[in-house]
């Protein structure tokens, strides 16, 4: 099954700085704004859900992070394997945090953007393949994805309409339910 991917991931997640390729070998589900079977919020943070395989190798993961960062806040585990890391979001991108939960994409800032790579390296039918990056994608209204959405809801998008679903705050929030998804 596949996992339907929050903003939370597309657009938060990268910034938090976390070496490549670590989260995928950790498990990683997705990320989210909100636990909610959680009796205490955090502000200004976000809640990764992961199932790691290798318990060792996901504790060696943990404590590179709390060495890498002092956005490491909080760390939970759940039934069934799963487990939670609370990261801190980076104060200075907060109007683009805002931006993305309007779904003004292309609005957010140059720093911003500049966090998430341009180019993203794919593996398809078993070649290696440099592929422009989802992000770079949205934040620039590229055209292919402005032709895809035309094309799929029959409608001509003007000028400056974004390219990309907006921001709802019950997809983003960790439920029982969405844990159960995982299972």
């Amino acid at each position: 099954m596949e996992i339907k991917k929050t903003i939370t991931t597309i657009f938060m997640v990268p910034t938090l700085g976390i070496p490549r390729g670590e989260l995928t070998n950790n498990g990683f589900i997705n990320g989210y704004i909100k636990d909610a079977r959680r009796d205490v919020q955090y502000e200004g943070v976000i809640y990764l859900l992961l199932r790691p395989k290798n318990l060792d190798k996901f504790r060696e993961f943990l404590d590179s992070e709390y060495e890498r960062t002092k956005n490491v806040i909080d760390d939970y585990d759940y039934e069934d394997g799963l487990i939670v890391i609370v990261y801190k979001l980076y104060p200075n991108f907060k109007p683009d945090f805002d931006l993305v939960k309007k779904g003004k994409y292309s609005k957010t800032s140059l720093d911003f953007q500049a966090t998430f790579p341009t180019v993203v390296k794919i593996v398809k039918n078993g070649l290696h393949l440099d592929e422009v990056s989802l992000q770079y994608r949205i934040f620039n209204r590229s055209q292919d994805l402005i032709s895809y959405w035309e094309k799929e809801f029959g409608m001509v998008f003007d000028h400056d309409q974004e390219v990309w679903r907006g921001f709802r705050e019950e997809d983003e929030i960790l439920t029982l339910d969405k844990m159960k998804e995982n299972v």
